[in-house]
């Protein structure tokens, strides 16, 4: 039994599931809602990233910056004040204002809209230009689609039935046959249609997101599978979504743990390297941009040869593209965060790792498949989290480290009691105390220790790597925790020889001699913990460099078990309840250089090990 008590670390669990119950509790407050537990440690072994780009990356709050209208190409601002566009061009704004699945609502009387952020600001836009533009009633609509790239909806207006449609230039474009002018239509020729690829390109190449707009009239009774057929081609509007202030300095800490950031998304391809280049995804004069058509032709081995370029991004993909890429960097060992909101991002959701959910955008299907959702869309939460998974991966094994060290001065007792003519220096009664009582607190307070300053300098911890190792049982095990089992037992044997024990003699369980012989033993465990706490908040830094403060629990926990050590060994109902006995000042001149002891030995041992880890650093550097 005792060596059961001794050996089975009983406080681990509970303390494990609270230190990742408080990571979660920190992750909310920075604006990360975990759903599973187990997810805070895995995102600590983060390697790649695969995010979406509008309101991740950028704000999400859009403006309407350049427009191109017939032959015009002009910016939105400059041409504000010009009301005769607003006439020459009407069916332009009209679409901007028809082709949109708002809410509209009132703001301190003046007309709102709630829904997508882009639809919002070219409702914005088009009102701005036309404050009377009306809103005629829908008839049909065909949905956007992700492969289609494209909306259309169906109004009745004064002069008849009119289609609008609104989506991807590549899309719209093929569809039109005519362009509108000059308060009239011409044809849509091949130098007009080069003209529009190139205006699209200049937008894109300044990061905005373009989109084109067309429209037609429908005749009563019309087929609905050739709705889209035969459209005028109205104008492009170019709209600005910045990117958010703190994403490059999150993708800069990205670059330095180590961790990949490939930009998934579904806007053009100029667009998306602009962008990427403005946050400092992208530095190099050539990145790889892969769309989604050539996403289509690639093989599983041309994906993932893809994928091993520096810098990757996705665009104009779809949802079922965005799983494909998860399952590529999955087969080649990766561990793979991805950001999604639709529906159609719940596969891929399910696939990665980790799957990440906006809480804003979101939708209730994609939070519901994800592992973890951010409250605020921002990518740079993203970050956090990964910096809050590697501190509980690392808190874990400092208290394993902890909760280990003491299991060895318990089961020392034990094999001696075993194996030679010795009483037993613990009972399994006072190994409980330890394990359930006075280790409780402070190996929590190691489950909540601040991250390393240089956590997030570190790449992430190899595929398969355990959380038990080798380096950790040899540190615990046969360096802290002999160490510990040696002045216990020290401990033990002092009170017995000084009250004229002989080898081989055995002493009555209420002898009080033995009373305070395993007093001894249960002080010196103790004390060699408190010692030890502070050792384990790092397996490299020096307690110097630590330090004894900046973690209010251990402190507590440090507090709470000296109050308990005098309970037990000054107290009579201690004394009654867990069979000790009070030890004199000469048991605790022999206890303190032990824990000196061990303290300078640890402290020998973290010093050479940083100076192995600085010339593997600088071997590797050369």
């Amino acid at each position: 039994i005792g060596i059961i008590v001794a050996m089975v670390p009983e406080g681990l669990l509970p303390t494990l599931t609270l230190a990742l119950v408080l990571a979660t509790q920190r992750m909310a407050k920075r604006n990360v809602l975990i759903r599973y537990l187990p997810s805070v440690e895995t995102l600590g072994s983060t390697t790649v990233i695969c995010t979406d780009k509008t309101g991740t990356l950028t704000q999400n709050h859009m403006v309407v910056r350049q427009l191109y209208l017939g032959e015009a190409y002009d910016s939105a601002v400059a041409v504000r004040q010009e009301l005769g566009l607003a006439k020459r061009y009407r069916p332009f704004f009209l679409a901007a204002r028809m082709c949109e699945d708002l809410k509209e609502t009132e703001n301190q009387g003046s007309p709102a809209f709630l829904g997508d952020p882009m639809e919002v600001a070219l409702v914005d836009m088009s009102l701005r230009f036309t404050a009377d533009l009306p809103r005629y009633p829908r008839l049909d609509e065909i949905p956007f689609d992700a492969d289609r790239m494209r909306m259309s909806t169906v109004h009745q207006a004064p002069e008849g039935l009119v289609l609008y449609c609104k989506g991807a230039l590549e899309s719209v474009l093929p569809l039109c046959q005519q362009i509108l002018g000059d308060e009239k239509m011409q044809p849509l020729g091949v130098e007009a249609k080069a003209r529009i690829v190139q205006a699209q390109d200049a937008m894109a190449q300044r990061g905005l997101r373009v989109l084109a707009f067309a429209y037609r009239t429908l005749t009563v009774g019309y087929d609905r599978k050739r709705l889209e057929e035969d459209l005028v081609f109205a104008g492009l509007a170019g709209l600005e979504d910045p990117p958010r202030p703190e994403v490059p300095e999150a993708l800069r800490k990205c670059q330095e743990a180590g961790i990949k950031v490939i930009m998934v998304t579904g806007d053009h391809p100029r667009t998306a390297t602009a962008i990427a280049r403005e946050i400092g995804l992208v530095k190099s004069d050539n990145p790889t941009v892969i769309t989604g058509g050539q996403l289509r032709r690639y093989s599983i081995i041309q994906l993932q040869l893809a994928l091993d370029a520096e810098e990757v991004i996705f665009a104009r993909v779809v949802a079922d593209q965005k799983m494909r890429i998860v399952e590529a960097l999955r087969d080649k060992k990766q561990i793979v965060a991805v950001t999604g909101d639709g529906v159609n991002d719940a596969p891929a959701l399910k696939a990665a790792h980790i799957g990440i959910a906006m809480g804003i955008a979101g939708t209730d299907v994609a939070k519901e498949a994800a592992d973890m959702v951010l409250l605020d869309d921002n990518f740079a939460s993203i970050v956090s989290a990964v910096e809050e998974g590697r501190a509980v991966f690392e808190n874990i094994r400092k208290f394993l480290t902890y909760v280990l060290v003491h299991n060895v001065a318990e089961l020392i007792p034990y094999l001696g009691f075993l194996l030679f003519k010795i009483p037993l220096a613990l009972t399994p009664v006072q190994a409980l105390s330890i394990d359930m009582g006075s280790d409780t607190l402070t190996a929590l307070g190691l489950g909540v220790e601040k991250p390393d300053p240089q956590i997030m300098r570190r790449p992430p911890r190899p595929h398969g790597e355990r959380l038990m190792n080798w380096p950790l049982a040899f540190r615990a095990y046969l360096f802290l925790g002999l160490m510990e089992a040696a002045g216990a037992m020290a401990a033990f044997f002092f009170v017995l020889n000084i009250a004229g024990w002989k080898y081989g003699q055995n002493l009555a369980a209420k002898d009080p001699v033995y009373l305070q012989a395993t007093t001894a033993c249960l002080s010196a465990i103790i004390v060699m913990q408190i010692v030890n706490v502070f050792l384990c908040r790092s397996a490299t830094r020096s307690l110097f460099s630590t330090g004894l403060r900046g973690n209010r629990l251990i402190i507590i926990g440090v507090i709470s078990e000296i109050t308990i050590l005098l309970l037990i060994a000054y107290t009579p109902w201690g004394n009654s309840l867990l069979g000790t006995a009070p030890v004199g000042e000469k048991v605790w001149r022999i206890i303190i250089p032990f824990a000196i002891g061990m303290f300078l030995l640890e402290e020998l041992r973290k010093w050479l090990a940083r100076r192995r880890l600085l010339s593997l650093s600088s071997r590797s550097d050369a």
